[in-house]
């Protein structure tokens, strides 16, 4: 049994040790479904196929997906002839367990035979039919449906029962009990087919002789007479009525004994071993907690042993990435200054290699040697700043009229970087931050591009780009004010 809240199985706890939700009224009406399941089990084997029914439409009430007594149900209800109620069930169990559900078997059992379920649709009909000709007082021809439906299929109770009654109406009562004996083999305690059978069984049983038949005559003097052929036979009233004061005396007396041996002698014995069962059960409770509790702390040992390992790892994965990173840095600024030793003219070869040297470091900073607290030892960075410093004008050259020229093209996403290199290089170039803030207002981030403009007016007051960095400025908080 699992639980209905999370799916988790059940144990013998009232409680789901999966979520904790209360699962003590459920587990009874799972029971009760089962027990009715059962009962309709043991029904159904003894060919008690009403009262199985009314014990499994118990259990699906409780339990709706209850598979087994969904499935049973149907083939309780096939069995008596009811095919299409079958496969209605049929259907309801397969969708409600689309997998490893019988049903499937049965269902395709009836529609995979074209001949059965052409019989079962004529048989539908032709009892439909007859129906109709009752209505119509038309018994011979509903006697001549129902035996074509019986012929098609011989376990249909209800086909049964109805040509038993129009043969009793008929008063062929021998016809009828042979109909209700067939109907009595499929379904042994169907209630229709016991009160007819009673009616039939009433009118076919012979009278009994009156010379037979004792004659009971009550005399004015309190005496009995009874007449049996030549022999008068005289009992008093009294008699009688003493019998039956004794009888009723020694059935009391019996009752109030049973109930005093249930008291004194079956009672004791019952509760003593309800305990023993309770003391079972709290010493099997225990000894599981005791259990739970020591995986526990073993588990939390464990997890803690865990986390150590993974803290002293992480520190030497970190040890190794710096190493490996000072490494990489000084390849790349090796091959920088042998660029500039072998092709010095090669100005974007050398670029190419700094802009490699400025991405592993993770940012376009200049790098002039003021800090080391990357790793980099003092040898690192004067070799840097001398590299620098001998092809810096070139470099800024190089990089100021790729970006004019990319800014002019509106080519603004090749214009940003050349420009931040320009002015990086060559922090007195006014005009490459001028184009720089002007290409971040071509692409709307204006916020950065008023920074720049502030920038240019602060470091270069008195020069055309500062003029115009306030021209442009004021324009972009004219127009956010209208916004």
């Amino acid at each position: 049994m699992n639980c209905y809240n999370c799916g988790c199985r059940l144990s013998e706890y009232d409680f789901c040790t999966g979520c904790g939700v209360d699962v003590t009224i459920y587990k009874k009406i799972m029971f009760m479904s089962n027990r009715f399941y059962n009962d309709g089990l043991e029904k159904a084997s003894v060919r008690d196929l009403s009262g199985a029914i009314i014990s499994l439409r118990q259990s699906i009430k409780f339990n709706k997906n209850n598979m087994d007594a969904r499935n049973l149900l149907g083939l309780v209800y096939f069995e008596m002839g009811e095919v299409v109620t079958a496969l209605q069930e049929w259907v309801i169990s397969k969708n409600l367990h689309p997998k490893k559900n019988i049903a499937d078997d049965y269902i395709n059992m009836i529609q995979a035979n074209p001949t059965r379920l052409d019989a079962t649709n004529q048989t539908i009909k032709k009892y439909n039919q007859a129906l109709m000709y009752c209505y119509q007082d038309s018994q011979d021809l509903a006697v001549i449906q129902l035996k074509k439906v019986l012929s098609y299929n011989p376990k249909y109770v209800r086909a049964h029962q109805l040509l038993a009654l129009l043969y009793i109406n008929a008063e062929e009562w021998e016809k009828a009990q042979k109909e209700l004996q067939k109907c009595i083999q499929i379904d042994t305690n169907n209630t229709v087919t016991l009160r007819y059978m009673r009616e039939v069984e009433h009118m076919l049983m012979p009278e009994e002789p009156a010379k037979n038949t004792a004659r009971k005559k009550k005399t004015p003097d309190n005496v009995v007479r009874y007449r049996s052929g030549n022999e008068t036979i005289i009992q008093p009233v009294n008699m009688k009525e003493s019998k039956g004061v004794s009888s009723l005396l020694n059935l009391g007396l019996g009752v109030i004994i049973g109930v005093a041996i249930a008291c004194f002698l079956i009672l004791p014995s019952q509760i003593q071993k309800a305990k023993a069962g309770i003391n079972d059960e709290l010493r099997m409770v225990s000894e599981q907690s005791d259990a739970k509790t020591a995986t526990i702390d073993e588990l939390e040992q464990k997890v803690q042993k865990l986390a150590d390992e993974n803290a002293v790892l992480a520190e030497e994965l970190a040890a190794s990435q710096e190493t490996d990173d000072t490494l990489k840095a000084t390849d790349g600024l090796m091959m920088a200054a042998g660029a500039y030793l072998e092709t010095p003219e090669d100005i974007e070869k050398i670029a190419g290699y700094l802009e490699a040297l400025a991405e592993e470091n993770g940012n376009n900073e200049s790098g002039e040697g003021e800090n080391t607290e990357d790793g980099r030892s003092e040898s690192f960075m004067a070799l840097y700043d001398n590299l620098v410093k001998a092809v810096g004008p070139r470099l800024a050259e190089y990089y100021y009229n790729i970006g004019r020229t990319a800014y002019f093209d509106e080519d603004y996403d090749t214009s940003i970087p050349n420009l931040q290199w320009a002015y990086q290089y060559n922090s007195t170039n006014n005009e490459a931050l001028f184009y720089l803030g002007n290409s971040y207002r071509g692409i709307g981030e204006l916020d950065t591009a008023k920074e720049i403009y502030a920038q240019v007016i602060d470091n270069f007051p008195g020069t055309r780009t500062a003029a115009q960095s306030e021209t442009n400025l004021a324009e972009i908080n004219n127009a956010e004010q209208q916004n």
